[in-house]
């Protein structure tokens, strides 16, 4: 079953319980950026997203307000669908289980593994967890409470069918030995693994206890069981029982992405459903970390709730998504705070890909009239940045097929580096002045060629900035029909007239950028506020004496290994020999410095500072650099100099 070239994604559908917050919107934008790529590379993508409507939580909920439960969901999922249209998310499909095209698939799929003989009746009495939705033994629980949230469980007993889970535990257990993509990442594969191994218990299907869902088709006194409601969605999005042709072209799913808090049921109860179903198993299931509010889980109970909306209108949807995506490592656990967000937004956007493209077209404008030059004959220099982009392209593409989305950017940015490297060492103002025009013409076409080449590569991220890149850079086809082919270089059309317009990211002050008004009382933001009031300002600090500075131990050291911290992208740890000692220390280099460029490399670091934990890696020491803009570069000497060497 499926086509070689289709790409069939899922977010899990969202339960309509609240209005969705900022961790909410990281699924679905790291979802549409994995859809938006795979669409630029040509395959036929179905997107599906929606909403999971039924279940005893809902029920209550709908009662405790005084509505009936469809006009409850009704409310919330509305929300949902401004929060994707806000967020630019290209779902080609929303599906309700409120539907009836799905209630036709749930019951399908329920008879069709009760007359395979894998469903029984029973009597069901043990412990649930009606937040979570999930039924647990009581060898599960943690503290008496749900392992999953950490909420109390509820005694239940009533009449219920089961479906044989433990039946297929062997054979599932192969698959994902034979599979080894089919969970990651790789610490979700293993944590599931040993579940199935403790141990599974058939798996309680329905329930009599309240009516909110969907019916058992041969006894409408139970209703079918949540989760199988929930999963069964994906079948319905490809068109099963629906469209036959569209459901032999789509299915499998190529990926499920969902939060590790679901992992579970899509690792271990939906395949499991599909193996009785004689169906084929989705090719992954990714589940990815938690977005934290600093070090803690958000929940309204904590009142640290993000909003995405308001998050949107204050900085901009497209610094939102590019935050999501380049900030966190994607399948580990990330931290959303104001701080982070703003200085992502000022280093990354404002102050490397906007300066980039605000300095490269205002240079064509002041130097030829907005009109883009040909190309002319080119240097060594200009072949480097031609091969950069050209590299930058594949490396994205391979990060993307691994689900390395952060990883992708990380690489689109050292373009971005490498090209204002360029600017400051061609020095097109130089050439200008020293008449030297057809190098100038040269050195202007590589800039607005590399240009489009990055629009190309970050429409998947940040689609509105990428169609403001296009605008100004004058190209006149439409970048939203432009495939990975156009990113072949020499595509800019030379007498291409560029439109300059203001900085698309301009550059935020934080002093300005002040706290919502229903946050400031929150101890964390008070912490925050009050740590950031406390640090002197760069241009104000205090004279100091020759003595002051004398209580620094500077020496040059010797770069003799580094590699990247993990989890950090802007992190390297370096090991360093300073005399016959050796050291470790911890720099935020690795935008600007690749670590084997750095092996050799005489430097000037602070030898005397306190150790320190950086990311949890321990830094015996601080290098010295200088940085202007978007350029940062090492203090270093001769190589002459021996390691150890004072400096003063």
């Amino acid at each position: 079953m499926g086509s070689d070239n289709k790409y069939y994604i899922t977010t899990p559908i969202y339960y309509p319980s609240d209005r969705l917050h900022i961790g909410h919107a990281y699924t679905s934008t790291a979802a549409d950026a994995i859809a938006r790529w795979h669409r630029f590379n040509g395959k036929d993508v179905l997107f599906l997203t929606g909403s999971d409507e039924h279940g005893q939580k809902i029920e209550r909920i709908a009662k405790d307000r005084g509505v009936e439960p469809k006009a409850y969901v009704d409310e919330i999922v509305g929300t949902f669908k401004q929060l994707w249209d806000k967020y630019d998310i290209t779902y080609d499909d929303f599906i309700r289980t409120t539907d009836t095209r799905h209630h036709k698939v749930a019951q399908e799929v329920f008879q069709r593994i009760y007359d395979k003989g894998d469903i029984y009746k029973d009597t069901y009495e043990g412990w649930y967890c009606t937040p979570c939705e999930a039924f647990w033994v009581e060898t599960r629980l943690e503290d008496g409470k749900c392992p999953d949230c950490g909420r109390p469980v509820e005694l239940i007993e009533e009449e219920s069918y089961f479906f044989k889970l433990s039946k297929y535990a062997e054979r599932l257990l192969e698959h994902i030995k034979e599979n080894p993509d089919f969970i990651r990442p790789a610490s979700r594969r293993n944590e599931m693994v040993n579940f199935i191994k403790s141990g599974l218990e058939d798996l309680c299907v329905s329930r009599t206890t309240f009516d909110w869902g969907i019916p058992v088709p041969f006894d409408e006194k139970h209703v079918i069981y949540v989760w199988v409601d929930a999963l069964t969605n994906y079948l319905t999005g490809a068109g099963f029982l629906d469209d036959e042709a569209k459901f032999a072209k789509y299915w499998p799913a190529e990926l499920h992405l969902v939060g590790k808090e679901i992992t579970r049921f899509h690792t271990i109860i939906w395949p499991i459903l599909l193996m009785a179903l004689d169906l084929p198993l989705p090719k992954t299931v990714f589940g990815h970390g938690w977005l934290l509010f600093g070090d803690e889980k958000m929940s309204k109970s904590r009142g640290n709730v993000v909003d995405p909306m308001e998050l949107a209108d204050e900085f901009g949807v497209d610094a939102i998504r590019y935050f999501l995506l380049r900030e966190i490592s994607f399948g580990q656990d990330g931290s959303f705070t104001r701080e982070a967000l703003i200085e992502r937004i000022n280093a990354d956007l404002a102050n490397d890909l906007g300066n980039l493209l605000h300095r490269s077209v205002a240079m064509i404008d002041r130097y030829r009239d907005g009109v883009i030059p040909s190309g002319g004959s080119f240097t060594e220099l200009e072949k480097a940045l031609q091969d950069k982009a050209r590299q930058t392209v594949g490396s994205v593409g391979g990060h993307i097929d691994r689900l390395e989305i952060n990883a992708a950017l990380a690489s689109i940015w050292r373009l971005v580096g490498r090209t204002n490297k360029y600017i400051d060492e061609a020095a097109p103002w130089a050439l200008n002045k020293a008449g030297d025009h057809d190098r100038l013409d040269t050195v202007l076409y590589h800039l607005a060629e590399t240009l489009r080449i990055l629009a190309l590569l970050v429409k998947s991220f940040m689609p509105t900035s990428a169609a403001k890149m296009w605008t100004q850079l004058g190209t006149g086809k439409n970048i939203e029909t432009c495939t990975i082919e156009d990113t072949t270089w020499g595509g800019t059309e030379p007498q291409t007239k560029v439109q300059k317009g203001n900085p698309i990211f301009p550059r935020l002050d934080p002093d300005e950028v002040h706290e919502d008004e229903d946050r400031k009382e929150k101890p964390e933001v008070e912490k925050i506020q009050k740590e950031a009031e406390a640090k002197p300002q760069a241009d104000t600090k205090p004279m100091v004496s020759i003595n002051d500075f004398a209580k620094l131990d500077l020496r040059v050291a010797e770069v003799v290994e580094a590699e990247p911290v993990s989890g950090a992208d802007r992190l390297l740890c370096l090991q360093i020999k300073v005399g016959a000692e050796t050291r470790q220390i911890v720099a935020g280099i690795a935008q600007h410095y690749a670590p084997e460029d750095l092996i050799g490399k005489r430097i000037v670091v602070i030898v005397n500072l306190k150790p320190a934990k950086v990311r949890g890696v321990v830094s015996e020491g601080m290098l010295l650099a200088a940085s202007a803009a978007s350029e940062l570069g090492l203090v270093s000497v001769e190589n002459d100099i021996p390691s150890g060497a004072p400096v003063k």
